[in-house]
Order: C-alpha cells, then sequence, then structure tokens
C-alpha cells in the first residue's frame, strides 16, 4: 500500500472515529486536565519566572510573555520543541529539513538566528561558534516539559547579551512531579516511529529522582524536484534528575546525554560550485551531553538565594562539518527587599566555552581552537510607587567578553494596574548581539558567482571567499514596548503588545581585495569580509485572545503583524539574507486558533489551524495548514491517541538555508498514531 493512501484510509478512520464517539460518549468535564477546569482568570495568575528571575503572577509582568504549558504541547500532537513554539505570538518557527528549524522572534528569521536567547531550565544553549541554537540537539521527554515562557522583546538586562529579540526558557518538571512509571511509543508517516519511557521514585521522603530515554526515527524530506534529501533522522536520549530539599533549602542534580544520525539537506550545486561536495547530500552524526547542579534557598517570599552551576559538550561530525564544543557555567543570584517598597535582585555570572573546529573542504576557523570566557552582573529593582497599582522596574547587566569587552545593557519597565481587569505597561531597553566565532575567525568558499553583485561582471573566473572580521562588533538595539491586558469575564481574555526597534551596527559585507591564489589550479580570490555598516527598524503587534466558550471547550487564538526596514548593501541581500534581506525573509503576517474541545470524560479532540504569509525573497507563497489530535483514555492510566499534521496539503515549503546553500525541502503531510501508559 502507498503512503497516499496509507494516509487516505487514516484520515477517513479519524472522521469515523470522532462521529462515532461522539455519538456514543455523555458529554462531561475532563477531570484530567486541571488547566482546562481553569478559568481564564485563573489562568492569568499562572505565576512566570523567565522575566524578572522570580516568580510572577502573567498579569503582573511588564514584558510580553506567552506560557506554553504541559497540557497546550499534549493537545498540541507537537512532537518537539520547535514545533511546540509555533503556538507563541511573535514567535517565527519555519522548518527547513527533518532536523532543522529556523526560529526566531520579532524578525531576523534564520538558520542562525542570532538574536534569540534560549535556555533549559536556565541552562543557556546558545552557542557562540555561529551565535545561534543548534535544534536538533535541544530535546527532552516531551511529556517532562512543565511549560515554556516565551518572552517577546529584549531581556538582556536579566538574561545578557544575545537576548535581544526575545528569550526562550524551557522548564522541566520536578522529580516530585513525574513519580511513577510512564511509556509511550507509536509511529506513523513521517513520524515513523517513537519510543520514551520514564520512571520516578524516591530515595526518600525529602529526595525524589526520574531517569527516562527516549528515541525515536523521522523520516527524510523531499526536494522540489520530488527526490529524496537524505535527511532522516535517528535519535536516542537519555536523563535524569533529582531532587532533595531540606528546610528551606532545595538542592537539584540533573542530567542528559543524546546521539543523533543525522544527515544535511542535498547540496545545492548551481550555487556552490565545489567538486568536493556530494551531490547525494551527506550523513553524519552529533552527540552530547551536560549535567546541572542548583541550590535554592527561599528565606522568605521576597528573600532567596539561587546558586547554579552546569557543563555542556557536544561533538557534531559531517563531511563538510567537523567540530565539538564544551562550556561551563556558574550563576548566582541574590534577592532580598530593601527600604519596604523596594524589590532587589542581584546576580554574577561567569561562563567558558572551549571549541575545536577543524578544517574541511569548504570552510576553515583560523584559529581552529578557541577558549572564550564571559564574566557578567545585573541588579534590578522593582519598586513600589502604589501598593499593588504602580510598579515601576529599573535595572542593568554588565558583561565583559573577549570580542568587544565591556558591554552595558539597562531597560526601564512600568506596570500600571487600575483594576483587576486591566493592566498597562511599557518598557525601554538596550541589547546587544555579541560577535560570534564565525564572524571573527571564519574563511568558507562560497563560489557564488552567478548571483552576487559585482562577482558575476568580473571578466575572469573567480572564487568568492567569505572572510571574518576580528574588527567585527556588536550589533545594538534600542527598543520601545507597550502593552495592554483585559479580562472580560472569568472566561475570556485578551493581550496585546506593540514594539518599536531601532537597530544599528547589523552585520553588513564588502569586497575586500582581489588576489591570486598561490596553490594549484590558480583562480582568483575576492574575499568578502565582514562588517557593521548595516541598520533597521522594525515595528509591530502581537495580539493573543483566550476564551472558553463552555467549561469543555477552550478557544486560543493570535496574530502577529511585523513590518522591516533594513538598510544594507547589494551584496549582503545576496550573501547574508538572514540580514540583509530581513525584511523580505520575514512573514509579515502570522495567525493561529487552536480548539480545544472534551467531547466526554474518555475523549478529547483538538484542531490547530495556522497562517503563514508569503517569503517572497525565496518566492514562498503563504500557506495555511492544520493539525488535528484525537485522544482516547478507554482508562485512567491509558491514553491512546492519533494525530494528523500539515493536512491541507500534500506538502508545502516553508523556508530555505541561507548562508549554507542547502537544497530546499517540501515539509509533507504526517499521520502518526500511539500510546501512554501511566502506572
Amino acid at each position: 500500500m502507498d503512503q497516499n493512501r496509507l494516509q487516505t484510509l487514516i484520515l477517513r478512520f479519524l472522521v469515523f472515529v470522532i462521529l462515532a464517539c461522539s455519538a456514543n460518549f455523555s458529554v462531561a468535564r475532563n477531570k484530567s486536565d486541571p488547566l482546562l477546569d481553569l478559568n481564564i482568570e485563573e489562568l492569568m495568575n499562572i505565576k512566570v519566572t523567565t522575566v524578572s528571575r522570580r516568580p510572577q503572577k502573567l498579569t503582573e509582568v511588564a514584558s510580553a510573555v506567552f506560557v506554553i504549558t504541559q497540557d497546550d504541547i499534549r493537545r498540541s500532537g507537537a512532537t518537539n520543541i520547535p514545533d511546540a513554539l509555533r503556538m507563541a505570538p511573535g514567535v517565527v518557527v519555519e522548518r527547513i529539513g527533518t532536523d532543522v528549524w529556523a526560529v526566531s522572534i520579532r524578525g531576523f528569521d534564520s538558520r542562525f538566528s542570532n538574536k534569540l536567547q534560549v535556555l533549559i531550565d536556565g541552562r543557556s544553549v546558545y552557542s557562540p561558534i555561529f551565535s545561534g541554537v543548534q535544534w536538533s540537539q535541544q530535546d527532552t521527554l516531551i511529556e517532562d516539559i512543565e511549560r515554556i515562557e516565551v518572552i517577546r522583546g529584549p531581556n538582556a538586562g536579566v538574561w545578557g547579551a544575545n537576548a535581544v529579540n526575545g528569550v526562550i526558557n524551557i522548564i522541566t518538571k520536578k522529580a516530585a512531579d513525574t513519580q511513577g512509571t510512564l511509556l509511550t511509543a507509536g509511529g506513523g508517516s513521517f513520524e515513523q516511529g517513537f519510543v520514551g519511557a520514564r520512571y520516578g521514585g524516591k530515595i526518600n521522603e525529602e529526595t525524589p529522582f526520574r531517569i527516562y530515554a527516549k528515541g525515536f526515527t523521522r523520516d527524510s524530506t523531499a526536494s522540489l524536484t520530488g527526490g529524496n534529501n537524505n535527511d532522516q533522522w535517528h535519535s536516542a536520549r537519555g536523563g535524569f534528575r533529582i531532587d532533595h530539599n531540606r528546610g528551606i533549602d532545595q538542592f537539584t542534580l540533573q542530567g542528559d546525554i543524546f546521539s543523533n544520525f543525522i544527515g544535511d539537506n542535498t547540496i545545492n550545486k548551481s550555487t556552490l560550485a565545489l567538486p568536493s561536495i556530494s551531490a547525494n547530500g551527506q550523513r553524519g552524526h552529533e552527540e552530547g551531553g551536560n549535567i546541572r547542579f542548583r541550590w535554592d534557598r527561599v528565606i522568605s517570599d521576597r528573600s532567596s538565594i539561587m546558586l547554579q552551576t552546569y557543563y555542556d559538550h557536544f561533538r557534531r561530525v559531517l563531511p563538510n562539518s567537523n567540530n565539538n564544543a564544551e562550556s561551563f557555567d556558574i550563576d548566582f543570584q541574590h534577592r532580598f527587599p530593601m527600604f519596604g517598597r523596594h524589590d532587589v535582585t542581584w546576580g554574577s555570572n561567569y561562563r567558558l566555552y572551549h571549541n575545536n573546529i577543524l578544517d574541511t573542504s569548504t570552510t576553515t576557523y583560523t584559529p581552529q581552537t578557541r577558549t572564550n570566557q564571559l564574566f557578567s552582573g545585573f541588579i534590578r529593582n522593582e519598586i513600589t510607587l502604589i501598593p499593588d497599582r504602580l510598579l515601576f522596574t529599573l535595572g542593568t547587566r554588565l558583561d565583559r567578553n573577549d570580542f568587544t569587552g565591556l558591554e552595558i545593557q539597562p531597560n526601564a519597565r512600568l506596570m500600571w494596574i487600575p483594576n483587576t481587569e486591566n493592566s498597562i505597561w511599557m518598557a525601554v531597553s538596550r541589547a546587544v548581539r555579541t560577535p560570534s566565532r564565525a564572524e571573527n575567525d571564519v574563511h568558507i568558499k562560497t563560489a557564488l558567482l552567478k548571483n552576487v553583485p559585482g562577482l558575476s561582471d568580473l571578466p575572469f573566473p573567480a572564487l568568492a571567499m567569505l572572510e571574518g572580521n576580528h574588527h567585527f562588533k556588536s550589533e545594538k538595539l534600542i527598543a520601545y514596548e507597550l502593552g495592554y491586558r483585559h479580562l472580560f469575564s472569568p472566561k475570556a481574555s485578551v493581550d496585546i503588545a506593540g514594539f518599536v526597534n531601532d537597530y544599528s551596527q547589523l552585520r553588513d559585507f564588502s569586497f575586500g581585495a582581489l588576489s591570486l591564489s598561490t596553490g594549484l589550479p590558480n583562480q582568483f580570490l575576492l574575499p568578502l569580509i565582514v562588517n557593521n555598516q548595516a541598520s533597521a527598524v522594525t515595528y509591530g503587534f502581537e495580539v493573543s485572545a483566550d476564551w472558553k466558550p463552555l467549561d469543555k471547550w477552550r478557544l486560543q487564538s493570535n496574530y502577529s503583524f511585523l513590518e522591516m526596514q533594513i538598510s544594507s548593501s547589494q551584496l549582503a541581500k545576496k550573501v547574508d539574507p538572514g540580514t540583509g534581506a530581513a525584511d523580505k525573509i520575514n512573514p509579515q503576517h502570522q495567525f493561529s486558533l487552536r480548539s480545544n474541545y472534551d467531547l466526554s470524560e474518555k475523549l478529547q479532540f483538538n484542531v490547530w489551524l495556522r497562517y503563514t504569509s508569503d517569503i517572497s525573497y525565496y518566492k514562498i507563497p503563504g500557506y495555511v495548514t492544520m493539525d488535528t489530535r484525537l485522544a482516547f483514555k478507554p482508562t485512567r492510566n491509558i491514553e491512546l491517541f492519533i494525530v494528523g499534521q500539515n493536512l491541507f496539503s500534500q506538502n508545502h515549503q516553508e523556508f530555505v538555508a541561507d548562508i549554507i546553500p542547502s537544497a530546499a525541502a517540501f515539509i509533507s503531510r504526517g499521520i502518526y498514531a500511539g500510546a501512554q501508559w501511566r502506572f
């Protein structure tokens, strides 16, 4: 049976099950989903920690924040963190290949999006090699995620350099919340097979723990001509967490290891004319692990101490990408009240990066090995001007890095809560994005002779060389934000945030001096040198609404608008479209609507409709797609589910890899089924 016919049969079965179960099960509230039992007012009082590094009610946060809960993730059917992030307004998630995504907030989307800080339990996974996140390495048992806090807009005053356009913090559950055994397994078309297991127990009453293991295999994407991109993804991962409570102290020890077998999309030979690149793509693997220790002392509701340290290591081996990196981080924080109306938080951080990047046929780093250090400190003071009504926050962070020296990133925020139904906030912030190793040390053979202005007009053949620049400076942002939240009733709310971002010293490119190669064959070399001559102004807004028309039915929608005005060279628009042509590479409009409906105590039906407008630079049309999930619980501890992804078309294109000219890929329709057992 071919795949198309199989998907059609599964879709028909899905419709049949929905109709049959709707007719046979009585309508009642689902007692197993506490979040659906909460009204909107209670949901808005969920506490977040990423904005200020302390628990705050969502309604009191002077920042554009969106929380993705475990219940949201489960009902969405998402099997990876990037797909779950599509639920947040202002977040652009575009899949490039099976294991590659472009993820950004408020613009500058790219395979190597460099203005976004990503944390897992407060542990930074931002790579200094290319100033971005390798999403294939960021994973865990999806059921162990408690929530994902998404901050739109800069939060560098707390999290430091590179938290420019936003911060994503993936927070996992405490060991006490994962007691017992969980088994899950399934498979289908694109999600060919997956399995996960977790066991939680207790060493003693004060020391719960958990261990987990998971694995999956995902199919290859298809090229635009119908071929196989050879980017199948096979993964295995395991980890543990131990929590120990002793009076006012809590200690956490947590670790993970992983191994991925991956493939890069077929290299586009029309733009990268190098004989060493295989036309059939490339296969390789990556592996790594991390360990984290954290100590929390809660002295009172307004006084606490935190100390966290972690070590992270990974190695990536592909025919044209061979590197390994390790990092060590220690973070200290102290919060205390002062003079009654002041809530002060201060802290310091030390981070060490060590990486080694081997030469390949296309890429060279000089020096090959580098060790960098980061020293930083921050202070944040929340001042109560009018109790429960008017809060003013002032803070700054100082970062000392090896590339640009001292960076100062202040911010000021004002929150006004006139009554329980309304809150208004505004903010002014400064943030920087520090240089990466690639911008300082890299030499890349690009050979973009057909498309780069100035190169195609040369009367002789030349090889373009992308060159780093040791004088490259930090990119800078001044951001202005305004937000409003309104609670219509305990069953309906709206959250609106607007922004104007003024960027300076953005990455740009210029031509260097023409030279002749020393080796054979002799050819002219024309360097393309990175500099800081670009700038940009962006503005937009995001609206998210939450409505419970019935106790058993919740609707969540959001809309995002983005306008970008980029000033850069024509060379940058071709060589580095993620920055130079960002106005044409980011969708201007995004819309999402999620419907979570409990047909009965045993049956749930979830629908997720999404729209993304066109990406004119790559001539990718806008698309509408839909995911659905039907879950049936024959007993309290067993859940059977079937999920359809990207159901409106056989396949669609979402993005194209910039800088690395990989072949474009179609994202196919997918259907998978599975079961979960808890005991």
